[in-house]
């Protein structure tokens, strides 16, 4: 190994030592910017953190959605070759993008051409190592002052050069890892959801027939809630239960809990280990109280079940991502009722069909929220069906807290491998060389963090689709 210096260019720390025959280059010497025009005849390409630089048709085929915004401006728009990489918006977030095809960005987007022999795969995969784009970030303050990443960043990053031959044989190395870890996560991830359909189908039953199976029935009038108990009421939430309601503000300098959209999961745990003061989340965040059920409004996290009863925040009051919908309950309905209410599937299902918004920005509007019907039983079952709910549920719970760990320590160690390999700190060259060429895909991982996980709302650069 020999150690690395950066003399006299900006000083990165982000690695130590390289084997003795790479090299340190300046990013310019391996990258140049292209600045060729995109002819109106070539396709639109949505820049994602999720897929790479791909066809925004193809990018739509996959999410499932129309993109309703499309760039009008098709003379302007800058040409990106396959295997080209793009700086995008939230690159300083989630490192370079990959381009999987060929045809026109908006011009804003700098494009990258390899201007060195390189293998393409390899610098993926470096792009999007942890170190990397924390140097990167390192660069600008983008985040304070609004400043977009741009090509000068780019160069002040040095980056590892690796002999040729061993730039292919590590991207195959890492490519293989990837999607034998990815298998393993997506079986880890379908367990999940088949879990959650069970837990799902006793609150199901429970919210909409009760606990005594001898009970009177009556027609509810709505196609999807069927027949209720003869004693319950039939109403919208909004008549039992505020929504989105005004909350108190405490003073500049009083802490208050702050909650990111990360640190509520899907099967209503909540990380309440952030505070901040109230003079810095007050403007721009979603207030809400003790006691206040908590929603995810935007897609994919609604579907999913991102949402929670606050009922252990450290502090009265607190802030979070403007993504939630806050419900507060009125006298004769529990909160923790309406957080079943919340995660019905029927309610899901039919919230998502409801959704506005363009492809990967959608969401559910509080007036759904509002005039959702319900089936609405006296308080004292109420609690009862919580009761049943919370003791026939748990072990599904558990089940899919210890799966979700499972994953995350999969992830981190897979993360931690990207690192050690590009950076030649784990030699695989001997290893690769027997491995098989794994097919290329267009996800940049399919080992990181999906949205049962993440706040996974920025599929797509809105910039891209405006």
């Amino acid at each position: 190994m020999k150690s690395v210096t950066t003399s006299g260019r900006w000083q990165v720390p982000w690695i130590e030592a390289l084997p003795e025959s790479w090299d340190l280059m300046s990013a310019k010497r391996l990258f140049q910017t292209r600045s060729d025009l995109a002819s109106v005849d070539e396709p639109q390409l949505a820049a994602t953190q999720a897929y790479g630089v791909i066809e925004q048709a193809e990018y739509e085929r996959r999410v499932g959605r129309k993109v309703t915004k499309l760039n009008k401006n098709l003379d302007k728009r800058r040409l990106v070759k396959r295997d080209d990489f793009i700086i995008s918006m939230r690159s300083f977030e989630g490192g370079l993008e990959r381009a999987w095809a060929e045809g026109g960005i908006r011009s804003s987007y700098i494009v990258l051409r390899p201007a060195a022999e390189i293998s393409v795969g390899y610098y993926q995969h470096l792009f999007k190592s942890q170190p990397y784009i924390q140097a990167l970030r390192a660069t600008g303050n983008f985040i304070r002052d609004g400043q977009d990443l741009n090509f000068s960043n780019f160069a002040l990053v040095d980056l590892p050069y690796p002999p040729p031959e061993d730039q292919t044989l590590i991207a195959r190395y890492l490519d293989w890892h990837g999607a034998m870890t990815g298998k393993l996560i997506r079986a880890k991830r379908r367990l999940i959801a088949l879990l959650n359909e069970q837990k799902q189908s006793i609150i199901r039953r429970a919210v909409t027939r009760g606990l005594d199976p001898a009970a009177t029935l009556k027609t509810s009038g709505v196609d999807w809630l069927g027949d209720v108990p003869e004693h319950w009421e039939v109403k919208r939430l909004k008549f039992a239960c505020q929504v989105n309601p005004r909350t108190s503000t405490p003073s500049a300098d009083v802490q208050v809990t702050f909650l990111p959209m990360e640190n509520v999961g899907i099967t209503g745990q909540v990380d309440y280990s952030v505070l901040r003061e109230t003079a810095e989340v007050s403007t721009g965040y979603t207030p809400f109280q003790q006691g206040d059920v908590i929603l995810a409004k935007i897609t994919p996290c609604f579907e999913n079940g991102k949402g929670a009863l606050l009922c252990n925040m450290p502090t009265a009051i607190g802030y979070g991502s403007t993504e939630f919908i806050v419900l507060r309950p009125m006298p004769g309905l529990l909160a923790d009722y309406v957080y079943l209410l919340t995660v019905d599937p029927a309610f899901r299902l039919r919230g998502t069909e409801a959704m506005t918004g363009s492809a990967g920005q959608q969401r559910v509007s509080s007036d759904f929220v509002a005039n959702w019907i319900i089936a609405l039983p006296p308080e004292a079952e109420q609690c009862a069906i919580c009761a049943y709910v919370r003791d026939h549920t748990a072990e599904f719970d558990a089940a899919i807290h210890k799966v979700q760990s499972e994953i995350k320590l999969i992830q981190e160690f897979r993360t931690r491998l990207i690192f050690d390999v590009v950076t030649g700190q784990l030699d695989v060259l001997a290893v690769a060389v027997t491995l098989p060429d794994v097919a290329e895909a267009y996800a940049t991982d399919l080992t990181e963090d999906d949205d049962l996980d993440d706040d996974v709302d920025d599929l797509i650069d809105e910039e891209e689709a405006a």
